[in-house]
């Protein structure tokens, strides 16, 4: 059986949280200050979930909760609620990952895909029981669908640039439990 060694466990978590940090900072910067009819991709969202299909050993749950909990204090989003619906999320996919390794990468798109859209039909549920101010429906609804469309770029390059792949079948993380 393959061992994932420590290391490539922590530099794997290192390029995560990198990878988050930079994808807040572009999602920050004043590139056009007109309002928009749709709303781009999330990034990190895609990122995330990427990560937590194909190696769930290198995605904490911890790790996930701090950013995205920094993101929602970042983007002035009701703090804890979005992080919550992204770990949970993160969590069905990690219980779910054994099943998805065998799979093929229409199936992995469409688990996803529908995990997101689940995840912000009761994100928009939260926020209106909780009578927060939404944002229009179609800029979740844009958001959502452009995120689920991008998750093959963002596979594409977190395999190339970053490593990003399933494991091996029978692989083990450095304490000897199956990934």
């Amino acid at each position: 059986m393959m061992s994932t060694p420590v290391s490539r466990v922590w530099i794997g978590r290192g390029l995560f949280l990198c990878l988050a940090l930079v994808l807040i900072f572009l999602r920050l910067l004043p590139l056009n200050t007109l309002p928009k009819s749709w709303a781009p991709p999330d990034l990190l969202l895609a990122f995330t979930l990427l990560w937590a299909a194909r190696r769930p050993d290198l995605m904490p749950a911890a790790l996930v909760a701090i950013v995205f909990f920094t993101a929602d204090i970042v983007f002035q989003r009701p703090p804890g609620l979005w992080a919550l619906m992204v770990l949970l999320l993160t969590e069905w996919l990690r219980r779910r990952s054994g099943t998805l390794r065998s799979a093929s990468f229409g199936q992995e798109w469409l688990t996803v895909a529908a995990g997101l859209a689940v995840t912000a039909l009761g994100y928009r549920l939260l926020l209106g029981l909780f009578m927060t101010p939404r944002p229009p429906l179609s800029l979740t609804a844009s958001e959502t669908l452009l995120t689920a469309l991008i998750y093959p770029l963002a596979a594409i390059t977190a395999h190339w640039l970053f490593g990003v792949t399933r494991p091996a079948p029978g692989q083990v993380d450095s304490l000897g439990h199956r990934i």
